[in-house]
């Protein structure tokens, strides 16, 4: 099964609103999943230049953006999304 990618903004502003705890989340934030996934970093992911998305850590799995980042916000994003779609389809 392919893995389902979450991508962190690893930015400056990101980090320090910490983005940098978040990639160490892997474990908890797979068990959480009912399928595997990536967590990786990005150097940034751009959304934080007209505040349309809100404040950072951003975190983006698919085309869903998350603002202020949290491990419960990850994990709450992941299971509606997992609970909306086939697991093939994600």
């Amino acid at each position: 099964m392919k893995p389902l990618t979450i991508t962190i903004c690893t930015g400056t502003t990101c980090y320090v609103m910490g983005s940098g705890y978040l990639l160490s989340l892997q474990e908890q934030i797979e068990s959480a999943c009912s399928r595997p996934v990536e967590i990786v970093g990005s150097s940034c992911l751009g959304l934080c230049k007209d505040g349309q998305y809100g404040r950072a850590p951003f975190v983006q799995i698919g085309s869903t953006v998350i603002a202020e980042a949290t491990a419960e916000k990850i994990i709450e994003t992941l299971k509606q999304q997992t609970a909306r779609k086939p697991m093939e389809q994600i």
